[in-house]
């Protein structure tokens, strides 16, 4: 019998949809697992075979553990708002609703068509009135709690577009040609600098890689200084100034304020005014990524004023430069340029004073020195001195100083500023607020609020939305007077803030989740996605997820306790895929010439899952020749019937290699090391042909195994094998430790953590003679002749390290 995957997996796929396989059972008797994909934005480009990664990775995991007993939630939906469906209707006059549709129907056939193991009965869409509703309701409980303000902010505004961009969108778009401009609008934006310490502070319990929660602390960007505050003798008034070096004052040289800052046009000098003017139009045009670029150079204008150093009345001129923002700090800066390298440029490029208070390595101050492991030099006064200090004493003696002349006190600032929420865009969920001629805002009391149908999708000439146009909408009447709805929408990410909660109990019409279903299943065991969310998508989801927690909604601190990023898979030419390079390779291709269970150990068996790795077709020609070995096993003769395998004994090499590759599998899959489980079952495979074995017991192990990564050919081999029903709940193989452990072990023997020999025994031989066998080798015991061992470290199956003296 030949093996026909086409008809294979159209099988077992309908098989799979009719009896509701994958549907997480109802009860909470089972202990679960939850394991999450970052759902996809429903593009017209359809998926590609780099974005089945994560899915494959996913659902191995799924299939894994609903065979260890677990009761699985593997949900799947579509985060289907969002910019590129309006522009597409834009250019188009096609609603977006309709462009979604389409999209959403194209990604769901592919991923169905790979086999994995959603419970389709979940599937969400965050345009599905029935899901925005609770998002508006989200907004509201933000509302009610002080959370969600409006303000007058300066946004990144794309001239070409008609909308407010996100700051990571910026270099994307600048990129692609368009023009991107700050200026002020009216903005709904959420406190989540409420919840910066617990952000911070929760990360500590996530099983998450550390350069992702390093991100996230270099994102929230907590820091400890002082606010000092410098005196304005000419302006009878203080320059508040914010520093995390308040040990460094004595070398401060001049002072920096933002554009924005309340001062700047006032400190300006007759003399001076005219310059300064031009210079803060100048920077309202730049974005805050041309302002801040560490490699930018340096510009600034010299206000004409003047601020008194509180340490040594010294006169510190006070300039003007972009690369300080008003949302940071005071929006005020002391500058030390001996001891920070943007200060230094500026000093340099204008000619200002330059003075070390911290000691260089160097004997001359030839260049900057940031370090915080010397001692403070040229520090003191009459009062006080902190020469001699280093930097966590001398902190703290000028901190201590200056609150006891109440000339500073010492505060925890945070880089994370509070999130823009708002966008001028028709696709999106309407912000359900009421705005009143009074001047007064009343919340929505029917949600959910829909959109309204709309001719046209252009953004009006003011910056708002489409919404503005549509009278009949926009405007109404109640109890409390005359109205104008808001026109803002909400941001994309808004939808995929509290997804995760929604597939736990997604026709829940009463609530936005039972307690009781969400005590079971959060939190989320394993969430795959790719490194591009590992910022704000995550700092977002967490901070909604805080807020749901203080109203009682959730149980748990966190949504996701274990994240895992897998790598980027390129293409051919080690180019990231794209349509402008032309080496996109589509899903749907390879599905029909390949079939899935070959295209998901290909895309498994590349290389570790983190990693990023290039496309090879020629490789997946090698996996697809791997199925056929292994359907050989169960069809020898290509043209006959199945050849049921005998109750034969298996020879002992084989029975230890199958226990072997069992406890290799089950670890690797458990640890997301997909590819060395695939090549141990490689190895097995191999085993069994060259040895002409057909034990039923070692090929029915191997179906076993093989399941949760190719399961459309191990459902068709274990319905050969006499079995009926699917495999998907069969238990997943058990292995005796006896027999997985290798016959003889090669042991390295360290001298002083140096190899200087092997030797070999039998596995779980007692320390006692693993160290008798090491001081035997030749090439060790000349290195312990005559020395004395002060320590003897046995790891075991491993090593053996003597550590020495003399």
């Amino acid at each position: 019998m030949k093996y026909d995957f086409p008809q294979i997996e159209k099988k077992w796929q309908a098989y799979w949809q009719e009896h509701a396989t994958f549907r997480a059972e109802e009860g909470h008797q089972k202990p679960k697992y939850y394991v999450l994909d970052m759902f996809p934005y429903p593009s017209g480009t359809g998926l590609h075979v780099g974005h089945l990664e994560g899915y494959t990775a996913s659902d191995i995991v799924a299939r894994y553990r609903r065979s260890r007993g677990h009761n699985v939630l593997h949900p799947m939906g579509w985060d289907a708002f969002g910019l590129p469906a309006e522009q597409f209707a834009i250019r188009t006059g096609t609603h977006p609703r309709l462009t979604t549709e389409k999209n959403v129907s194209s990604f769901r056939q592919t991923l169905q068509s790979m086999g994995f193991s959603y419970d389709w009965t979940r599937e969400i869409n965050t345009t599905d009135p029935d899901y925005f509703r609770w998002t508006q309701w989200i907004f509201l409980k933000l509302y009610e709690m002080g959370l969600a303000y409006q303000s007058e902010v300066d946004v990144n505004w794309c001239v070409e577009l008609r909308a407010v961009l996100a700051n990571e969108e910026v270099e994307e778009k600048v990129a692609e040609g368009l023009t991107v401009v700050r200026r002020p609008l009216r903005q709904w934006v959420l406190k989540i600098t409420a919840y910066a310490e617990r952000l911070l502070e929760d990360l500590e319990g996530l099983d998450w890689p550390e350069n992702v929660k390093q991100m996230q602390r270099n994102w929230i960007g907590r820091s400890e200084g002082v606010e000092v505050d410098f005196e304005l003798r000419c302006h009878r008034r203080m320059l508040r100034v914010y520093t995390t070096r308040p040990d460094t004052l004595f070398g401060a040289t001049y002072l920096v304020i933002s554009p924005e800052h309340p001062m700047a046009e006032k400190l300006a000098t007759a003399q001076q005014l005219v310059e300064v003017k031009r210079y803060i139009a100048e920077a309202r045009l730049k974005t805050e990524l041309e302002r801040t670029g560490l490699q930018k150079e340096k510009t600034g204008v010299f206000t004409g004023s003047y601020a008194i150093n509180p340490v040594n009345n010294e006169p510190l001129p006070v300039w003007i430069s972009d690369f300080v923002l008003t949302s940071y700090g005071t929006g005020a800066i002391m500058s030390v340029p001996a001891h920070d390298s943007r200060d230094w440029e500026f000093a340099k490029k204008f000619g200002l004073p330059i003075r070390e208070v911290v000691k260089s390595p160097h004997d001359v101050l030839e260049e900057v020195y940031e370090g915080k492991d010397s001692t403070a030099v040229n520090s003191s006064n009459d009062e006080i001195s902190l020469d001699g200090l280093r930097f966590p004493e001398a902190f703290e003696r000028m901190a201590s100083w200056l609150e006891s002349r109440k000339l500073g006190e010492r505060k925890v600032n945070y880089r994370l500023r509070d999130w823009i929420f708002s966008r001028q865009r028709y696709w999106g969920e309407p912000i359900p607020i009421k705005h009143y001629e009074d001047g007064s805002i009343e919340a929505e009391t029917e949600l959910p609020l829909c959109l309204p149908e709309v001719e046209a999708y252009q953004p009006t000439e003011t910056g708002e939305s489409p919404l503005a146009n549509i009278e009949e909408w926009l405007f109404g009447h109640d109890e409390h007077g005359r109205f104008r709805r808001e026109t803002n929408t909400m941001p994309q990410w808004a939808g995929s803030c509290w997804y995760y909660l929604r597939f736990i109990d997604p026709r829940n019409r009463e609530k936005l989740v039972d307690p009781g279903e969400e005590q079971y299943w959060m939190n989320v065991d394993l969430y795959i996605g790719g490194a591009e969310h590992a910022v704000l998508h995550l700092l977002y989801a967490r901070f909604w997820h805080k807020v749901l927690f203080d109203l009682g909604v959730v149980s748990t601190k966190e949504p996701f306790q274990k994240l895992f990023n897998q790598g980027m898979i390129l293409g051919e030419d080690n180019e990231k895929m794209s349509k402008s390079r032309g080496n996109v390779i589509p899903a749907d291709h390879v599905l029909h010439k390949y079939g899935a269970d070959a295209v998901r150990l290909y895309e498994m068996f590349l290389g570790p899952l983190e990693q990023v790795k290039p496309w090879n077709t020629n490789g997946i020609e090698g996996v697809s020749r791997f199925l056929g070995r292994v359907w050989r096993l169960v069809h020898p003769d290509i043209d006959g019937p199945a050849v049921a395998p005998g109750e034969e004994a298996m020879p002992d090499e084989l029975l230890r290699r199958m226990h072997k590759t069992v406890r290799k599998v089950r670890l690797d899959t458990e640890n997301l090391k997909f590819n060395t489980a695939i090549a141990e079952m490689m190895v097995f495979v191999n085993e069994l042909h060259r040895t002409g074995c057909r034990s039923r017991q070692a090929i029915e192990t191997l179906v076993l195994m093989l399941a949760p990564y190719a399961p459309h050919i191990a459902e068709e081999l274990w319905e050969g094998l006499g079995h009926a029903g699917s495999i998907a709940r069969v238990p997943f193989p058990d292995f005796d430790p006896a027999l997985a452990v290798d016959d003889v072990l090669t042991i390295a023997v360290q001298v002083n953590g140096k190899l200087r020999g092997t030797f070999q025994c039998a596995a779980g031989t007692p320390k006692e003679e693993m160290l008798e066998s090491a001081r035997a080798v030749e090439s060790v015991r000349k290195f312990l002749e005559g020395a004395t061992i002060m320590k003897e470290i046995v790891v075991p199956a491993k090593l053996v390290n003597f550590a020495v003296k003399g």
